[in-house]
């Protein structure tokens, strides 16, 4: 019984993220998470580097969700970003700028 439990827990902890994710309301606009980091200078560095599909993609669900929420509406059910289908897109090339900016901080203080 005891080599069920990590099992049943993880099935549980994924309901938990499931529930959670829609309850946060950006999939509802189309957005993805990856949509939703505040953009600092390290995400505009990282945006100039997404291959230019890629941050197309973005900018087309960044206008739908503006445009669906001055109008006050959400896309139907079926167009709602699923769990499934949301990839980290913009967070590889987020790391690696944070991951530069610190090595030529460290760089500087030599």
């Amino acid at each position: 019984m005891a080599s069920r439990a990590p099992a049943a827990t993880g099935r549980l902890m994924l309901g938990v993220r499931k529930w959670y994710y829609n309850l946060c309301g950006f999939n509802k606009l189309g957005l993805m998470r990856d949509d939703t980091i505040y953009e600092d200078s390290d995400v505009k560095e990282a945006l100039r580097r997404l291959p230019e599909n890629v941050y197309n993609d973005r900018t087309f669900r960044m206008k739908r969700a503006l445009d669906l929420s001055m109008k006050q509406q959400i896309l139907p059910k079926d167009q709602w970003t699923k769990y499934e289908e949301d990839v980290n897109y913009l967070t590889p090339y987020l790391e690696e700028v944070i991951r530069e900016r610190k090595e030529r901080e460290e760089w500087m203080k030599k």
